[in-house]
């Protein structure tokens, strides 16, 4: 997965095109440091799966 596809996938999570974004554990620090570097990052919500995998969300309000 490139980065433009995770920018565009987080963008489409944020405007409630998708629900959440799953991740695969071999993409997942990709995916994690293009989220850390966004300004809204304290409004993704990553859900750690069985086997390595995380399931991302996007809250209206920004955790603690």
């Amino acid at each position: 997965m490139n980065d433009e596809l995770i920018r565009e996938q987080l963008e489409k999570l944020k405007n409630k095109e998708l629900h959440e974004f799953y991740v695969k554990q071999d993409e997942f620090l990709a995916v994690r440091k293009i989220v850390v570097d966004r300004e809204d990052f304290k409004h993704f919500r990553g859900v750690a799966l069985r086997g390595g995998d995380v399931v991302y969300q996007y809250s209206d309000e920004p955790r603690s």
